[in-house]
């Protein structure tokens, strides 16, 4: 066994402690597929969202970890529900009304409203292929709407007609009294309307393979399970796929939690063998509410995107994943500077501490190094007293501060000083507050002037954070964070902020000199 997989196999990097639990399940022989398998699922009725982005990320890394521990091949499946009936008709889409007449058709054969793809459900499934490919995810793609129709499940359907009172024996525990009476786990779907039907069962015939329903008229029909003629109602169709496809690996939300056994047990009656599971927290919002994409409270992934670099959304996603976070603007600042520390850090780190480093499992044995010579916050706080309109204003100040940087040397910089800029004036600005200071802190700021007015020396962050410590001790402030916090309410008009002195060498000792007499002046107020 390599030093790497030693290492790896005692890691307790969250992501290798899940990968050996999978491995576990081949200890003595391999897959006869010949490959584990993980799947992450997308209901198509609307666009990827950060959820999306979350599920095959986490994934991707229990993969990755997975292939470092062991030389079994792995496969990463993104499975569309795309046969599942329309159930109501989007709003943000052309011509909504056009799909009225629509409604529990499947996915795939509602008409495109945006004119580009053979269906809705297409157009869908395209948007989410090319948002997976944006980050650069290794997958396959498969359809619900192929997998019925092309035969690939027609074995364990047939199965589900054989075994129907044993799946419906565990569905009918899961529902309410009145739910059971018309339950089936069969959806048909309507040889003429093409309508996926919530109708009840009225006779399986195993050996025939084929269910018997009246339509919503009580017509009666009689139509095979296989060939894409039904499809299963959504926990069952769990189970099922995973018997069918042979699933060794599924992570989904704490909403799904209950579910779990259920999924479970349908899958083993329908000869599969459970796959293992991740269930992760959900995220909040800066209230501590639970995100919905309904009510809109929380980040977008197009909004993380214009304030940070994806690498700083995969750090958080990697944070804690059974553990409830909160998800607001505010957390991107912190973000994106914890994620460079640990680019940092990883530089210098020994194996072991590599395996443990949230960028290992962000980029695999491929992380880069960082070019932040700026941190983020600082960059947010240089834009604030700067009033940045642009990137290049906050360039003038950092090629002072580190004259070998640039645009091209530097790119994450370059780029993190332009979401700077963006996030300065949508979150920064609006809720700048500045106040006076006290007659301690007003003492302490004068003689911190007179010090920086008087400075000899070079105009170094380590030398002038020195400095600003030294105020504050001499001037009583105890805890010390209570000067810097007065420092940042009444010359940045926040509550937090940088380290002084090193904001103090990027804006200048001329700038920061006139910031700290507009401060005392009342000006700032």
């Amino acid at each position: 066994m390599s030093e790497l997989r030693a290492l790896a196999m005692q890691s307790k990097a969250w992501p290798f402690e899940e990968a050996r639990a999978l491995l576990k399940r081949y200890d003595k022989a391999p897959p006869e597929k010949g490959y584990v398998l993980f799947e992450t699922g997308y209901g198509p009725s609307g666009l990827p969202h950060i959820g999306t982005f979350g599920e095959v990320l986490r994934t991707t890394m229990i993969r990755r970890a997975f292939e470092v521990i062991s030389d079994i091949p792995t496969k990463l499946i993104c499975f569309s529900d795309d046969l599942d009936g329309m159930r109501k008709v989007p709003s943000n889409v052309p011509n909504p009304e056009a799909l009225a007449q629509h409604m529990q058709k499947p996915l795939t054969d509602v008409p495109d409203p945006f004119g580009t793809h053979e269906s809705f459900g297409h157009h869908n499934n395209a948007r989410l292929r090319a948002f997976l490919d944006r980050f650069g995810f290794e997958y396959e793609f498969i359809s619900a709407r192929e997998f019925y129709r092309s035969g690939q499940f027609d074995e364990v359907l047939l199965r589900a007609a054989e075994k129907y009172d044993k799946v419906m024996e565990v569905m009918l525990k899961t529902l309410r009294d009145e739910r059971r009476e018309t339950y089936s786990i069969f959806l048909p779907i309507h040889p003429e309307t093409g309508r996926v039907l919530y109708v009840p069962t009225k006779h399986v015939d195993a050996k025939e393979g084929t269910i018997t329903f009246d339509d919503e008229d009580g017509r009666e029909w009689t139509v095979p399970v296989t060939g894409g003629n039904v499809k299963l109602q959504w926990k069952p169709d769990f189970g099922a796929r995973w018997a069918a496809l042979g699933v060794d690996y599924e992570i989904y939300g704490k909403d799904h939690a209950a579910n779990t056994p259920v999924y479970d047990r349908i899958c083993e009656i329908l000869g599969g063998k459970k796959p293992g599971h991740l269930v992760y927290e959900l995220f909040l919002d800066s209230e501590g509410h639970k995100i919905s994409k309904t009510s809109g409270n929380g980040l977008t992934m197009d909004e993380w995107l214009t304030y940070a670099a994806t690498e700083s959304l995969s750090y958080f996603m990697y944070q804690k994943p059974k553990t409830a976070k909160r998800m607001h603007f505010d957390i991107i600042p912190k973000a994106v500077d914890e994620y460079h520390q640990q680019l940092r850090a990883y530089a210098g780190q020994d194996t072991a501490a590599r395996l443990n480093n949230p960028v290992f499992h962000i980029h695999g044995h491929n992380v880069p190094d960082s070019d932040m010579v700026v941190p983020f916050a600082m960059l947010l706080n240089l834009a604030s007293v700067s009033g940045a309109e642009d990137k290049e204003t906050l360039w003038g100040f950092m090629q002072r501060y580190a004259p070998e940087a640039s645009p091209e040397t530097h790119p994450s910089l370059d780029a993190a000083a332009g979401y700077a800029v963006a996030y300065y004036h949508d979150f920064v600005k609006p809720k700048k507050v500045f106040r006076a200071p006290d007659e301690k802190e007003r003492a302490a700021m004068e003689d911190m002037l007179a010090r920086l007015k008087a400075w000899d020396e070079p105009v170094e962050a380590e030398a002038l954070q020195s400095m600003v410590f030294a105020v504050g001790k001499e001037h009583g402030f105890d805890p010390l964070r209570a000067w810097f916090k007065a420092l940042y309410e009444v010359l940045l008009g926040a509550s937090e902020g940088p380290r002084f002195g090193g904001f103090i060498a990027l804006y200048g000792l001329e700038g920061s000199i006139k910031l700290i007499e507009d401060g005392l002046s009342g000006k700032l107020t």
